[in-house]
């Protein structure tokens, strides 16, 4: 059997901060999470770097509340 998770991610940014707001469903479970990055103002301007950065906070914490989201399904299992 396939199954298929859609994440959305959507990217806000201005010229030092970038913020990635990433949201899931899995099964009528709900996440959402938050990525920040801020280039410091002696950098040069890369845009990329900033996004990227941001995403991947978001999605690590979003990657985190479903292991403890699984881990609590686990522990009531086994109770």
């Amino acid at each position: 059997m396939q199954k298929e998770l859609t994440v959305a991610i959507r990217i806000d940014e201005d010229d030092t901060n970038t913020l990635v707001f990433a949201e899931m469903d899995v099964r009528g479970d709900h996440f959402e999470a938050v990525g920040r990055a801020r280039r410091c103002p002696e950098d040069r301007p890369l845009p990329i770097v900033g996004e990227e950065l941001a995403t991947a906070r978001a999605l690590g914490d979003l990657a985190a509340q479903v292991m403890e989201s699984v881990q609590c399904k686990i522990d009531q299992f086994l109770s």
